[in-house]
């Protein structure tokens, strides 16, 4: 595909005996692409295979036009990547370490002092770009790893766990900075994440990853519109007697923030299969109203296939 920004067949990843990903086979396309999956799933290995940093035991993988076995450093020149964890140079102040990574990345000493500036007022450091990065708060931590992987004017953004440990004013802002980059600015980015609000909100498309295998991938539109039928419902009674039933009925539940349970229905049933298995369990329906497929239930629907 012309237009996608990776390309992966039958990627497989080991750690001594155990299997981080097995037999991953994706297109991943320009724009937005949201990489998901619960914690230990393989999203940051998959990661660090395709920036060339760990190498799979079979399978190839293209990124940007690049063959990652034949040109990692390329690749890399190329791309903008902010880890999970942290990675600043002790005693370095955010302006000279931000430089300094637009430095490694093949920038003029000059030029990359320049866009160290700019990408960190860009970020909202620009009053801190003097202070030692030691000193930042968490929030601050992510932000400045952003600013050093935007740094070398990337034509791809790889971004782990964007708004880990962020409160909720900060990790808004981060998702509005990633919204700005990949639909206002036209930059491709990779958003990998375990939250489903962070991918919903920046992303267009999706990869699913569950324990090391691909369990869902497309359009999010598509996926969301694709779902078997969902329920919001509420019940007086043994709610998790309930949930074990409906799961043993073939219908997949999850909670919601509120008292509430939402029930993905195969598709040929509905509402009264929903009743007669409350009937059979002694649980009274309170409420029930058809509700519009989200993430959530494309994400617990995918992870249910696995």
């Amino acid at each position: 595909m012309t237009d996608a920004v990776a390309v992966i067949n039958s990627i497989s990843v080991k750690y001594g005996e155990r299997r981080a990903l097995e037999q991953i086979t994706a297109v991943l396309p320009s724009g937005a692409v949201g990489l998901l999956g619960p914690n230990g799933a393989g999203k940051s290995t998959l990661i660090k295979a395709l920036l060339g940093f760990i190498s799979p035991e079979r399978g190839q993988m293209q990124v940007l036009g690049f063959d990652v076995r034949v040109a990692p450093l390329e690749i890399r020149r190329r791309v903008g990547y902010m880890p999970e964890t942290n990675a600043h140079i002790p005693g370095m102040n955010a302006v000279a370490f931000v430089a300094y990574c637009g430095e490694l990345a093949g920038l003029p000493r000059a030029e990359a002092m320049q866009r160290a500036h700019e990408v960190l007022y860009y970020v909202g450091l620009g009053d801190a770009r003097y202070r030692s990065v030691e000193t930042y708060s968490t929030g601050m931590t992510q932000r400045i790893k952003l600013a050093q992987a935007l740094v070398h004017d990337p034509d791809l953004l790889l971004l782990d766990e964007p708004t880990n440990g962020m409160d909720p004013k900060g990790r808004d802002e981060m998702v509005a900075l990633i919204r700005d980059i990949s639909r206002q600015r036209g930059l491709n980015v990779i958003v990998s994440s375990h939250l489903l609000p962070d991918v919903d909100e920046t992303c267009d498309h999706l990869l699913v990853l569950s324990r090391g295998r691909v369990a869902a991938a497309g359009p999010i539109a598509a996926l969301k519109a694709h779902r078997r039928r969902v329920f919001e419902v509420r019940v007086k009674g043994d709610g998790e007697r309930f949930a074990a039933a409906l799961q043993q009925a073939g219908m997949d539940c999850h909670d919601t923030d509120e008292d509430v349970m939402r029930v993905l229905v195969p598709e040929g049933r509905g509402s009264r299969d929903l009743f007669e298995v409350a009937a059979q369990q002694g649980i009274q329906v309170r409420h029930l109203r058809a509700s519009v497929p989200s993430l959530e239930d494309v994400f617990v629907d995918a992870l249910g296939a696995r």
